[in-house]
């Protein structure tokens, strides 16, 4: 059953990586998913700064919270955005996520890169 949910949850992923045109919900930033090394030759990255744009499913709604592995439910972030949303002691709703992140970026103070 894990396995079935896993790959699920990477089809989803997948087809929002896609239908977002390999940009991360909330911030905007290109993301990679399968050549690490090809992302970082073309945006000339170091290996750590490549690790934070790396494509995540990410749950609109949390699972926990009765959140679907539907396609509905799963966008693609990068993994600073995804990791970032869910390290906080109340984690915001997603539409609200996307405003402080898109205010952060517009005062350089988001994104470590």
């Amino acid at each position: 059953m894990a396995k079935k949910t896993s790959n699920i949850i990477q089809h989803n992923r997948k087809q929002a990586y896609l239908s977002q045109s390999k940009l991360c919900y909330y911030c905007g930033l290109p993301m990679w998913e399968d050549s690490q090394q090809t992302f970082r030759s073309n945006y000339k990255l170091s290996l750590k700064s490549s690790n934070l744009l790396r494509c995540t499913a990410e749950h609109l709604i949390a699972r926990q919270d009765g959140g679907k592995n539907s396609k509905n439910n799963i966008v693609a972030a990068c993994q600073f955005c995804n990791q970032t949303r869910h390290k906080a002691k109340y984690p915001l709703p997603p539409d609200q996520y996307m405003i402080k992140v898109k205010n952060r970026m517009n005062s350089d103070r988001w994104h470590p890169l």
